[in-house]
């Protein structure tokens, strides 16, 4: 049977405010999005596991979990071995008969490649791993996850505003070209210069409003959205949220605020999210999408 798309407001400074289709096949459509989104982050190696993050300083680090280790990890044999941190380079070294592995297998010293890499080095004992992260600044540091972390055990699940259609909204799009450059803060202080492609227009309420996306990498496929609005803080987490839209095309993006996501620092305190710059904080209570976790000791 043939869907029937239903307008829910007129074209107005080229912004339109559409439901995806029928109501009910659009609600299902975005629970089903909700259900994978939930599974995700529940997974083993979610975001839900992250129990540490620990910054290298140059040169050697011992670690593991006795107390006379520079970096100290509660699950890991009493001395795991060492990271080398030379140049642009990071080595691990592991000692012997600790049962750790790099990569799944039992080679004791490589070069750490980080998560930038699509597939970063992993170093795994037991329930627990960790990898390189590299951020701005120059900032090194391991990030450990944990399978059994009570983060992961005890979540209590993600609150989320009704599915709404009226907030999956068709927006204006204004191309930079050349693209411009957004300085997007973070958790852990310091700034992440990002290409931004364009500003997306759009009315609510009898106002206009303008976002910035930023592109995460050169071949980015996805426009990627940090926001807050008058729910941060209050009924929604104080930080950001993220949305992630498809590009644009004949000078219309979709922007559906019934995906906007908490990111990993709303459930843990060892992420380095980044916050949503001053041009992306709406001026308007964003009523969809996912609620503040109730967990939350922030």
């Amino acid at each position: 049977m043939l869907m029937t798309s239903l307008l829910l407001a007129a074209s107005i400074s080229g912004t339109q405010l559409v439901s995806a289709g029928n109501d009910d096949d659009y609600t299902r459509t975005i629970e089903t999005w909700r259900e994978q989104r939930l599974e995700r982050l529940k997974a083993p190696g979610g975001w839900l596991s992250l129990v540490g993050l620990e910054w290298l300083k140059p040169g050697t680090s011992t670690i593991g979990s006795a107390s006379d280790n520079d970096i100290v990890i509660a699950k890991a044999p009493a001395h795991l071995g060492s990271v080398e941190w030379k140049g642009d380079k990071v080595t691990i070294s592991l000692n012997e008969g600790t049962g750790a592995t790099i990569d799944g297998t039992t080679q004791t010293r490589a070069e750490l490649l980080d998560d930038a890499h699509e597939q970063p080095t992993v170093i795994a004992f037991g329930s627990v791993n960790f990898y390189l992260i590299d951020r701005a600044g120059g900032k090194k540091g391991l990030r450990i996850k944990d399978s059994e972390a009570t983060t992961r055990t005890g979540f209590l699940g993600i609150d989320a505003y009704p599915v709404d259609p009226g907030w999956r909204i068709e927006a204006k799009w204004v191309a930079f070209d050349p693209p411009h450059t957004l300085e997007i803060p973070n958790v852990i202080g310091t700034l992440d210069k990002m290409p931004v492609p364009g500003k997306a227009i759009f009315e609510r309420d009898g106002k206009t409003f303008e976002l910035l996306p930023v592109l995460e990498t050169d071949d980015a496929d996805e426009l990627f959205f940090i926001i807050a609005d008058k729910t941060s803080g209050k009924e929604t987490y104080g930080a950001a949220r993220f949305i992630y839209a498809a590009m644009p095309k004949d000078g219309k993006v979709v922007i559906d605020f019934n995906k906007a996501y908490n990111p990993p620092c709303a459930f843990t305190a060892f992420a380095t999210c980044p916050l949503a710059p001053p041009e992306n904080r709406l001026g308007i209570a964003v009523t969809a999408g996912e609620k503040k976790y109730r967990g939350s000791a922030h």
